[in-house]
């Protein structure tokens, strides 16, 4: 079903396909029994790759649906149940990225701030500590480097789930509004 999901929420173009994965996984392991809004959806792209007009696939699909007791009321809370699930992907996404940028950022910054007033501690003694300060010169050198291309990392997989969840979203509510408008 997950393959069947990534076709109909994937359509957007541009979306990420590691994130794209990831939300239709958490809605097909989150999927309820029966005949629902997941259902549904399938039932409209079988009818759409017809090239049915929007409101006869619609109607089709959920006169096809009420026939196995799905009514607008369950669909539609059926569809805010997944709208739900990836409200909660969502959070659960927000928390993993702040602690990314924990681990991956701001302990580089004070391992920076470390490596700095070891340097000034070392330029203040005799010659021999020379070397460790050109040593620790170029970790600070490296770890610049290192923290942009983290951020810069976390940064893109921010934008790309956003708008991959954004699209998601974007669907799941034009679908309600055309129940609501249709059925």
């Amino acid at each position: 079903m997950q393959r069947d999901l990534k076709n109909i929420f994937g359509d957007t173009t541009g979306l990420d396909e590691k994130s794209l994965d990831f939300l239709t996984s958490a809605l097909v392991k989150n999927n309820l029994p029966g005949f629902d809004y997941l259902e549904f959806k399938q039932s409209l792209s079988a009818l759409a790759s017809l090239n049915m007009d929007e409101s006869t696939a619609f109607k089709s699909a959920f006169a096809t649906a009420a026939t196995v007791g799905l009514t607008k009321e369950k669909l539609l809370k059926t569809a805010e149940h997944y709208r739900e699930v990836l409200a909660q992907e969502n959070k659960a996404f927000d928390q993993a990225l702040k602690k990314q940028i924990v681990q991956k950022v701001e302990s580089k910054k004070g391992e920076m701030e470390k490596l700095r007033k070891q340097i000034q501690e070392h330029q203040e003694q005799i010659q021999k500590l020379q070397e460790q300060i050109v040593k620790n010169e170029s970790i600070l050198e490296h770890a610049d480097e290192t923290i942009q291309t983290s951020l810069e990392k976390i940064n893109h997989t921010k934008t790309q789930f956003e708008s991959t969840f954004q699209a998601i979203l974007n669907q799941i509510n034009r679908d309600i509004e055309d129940i609501n408008k249709y059925i």
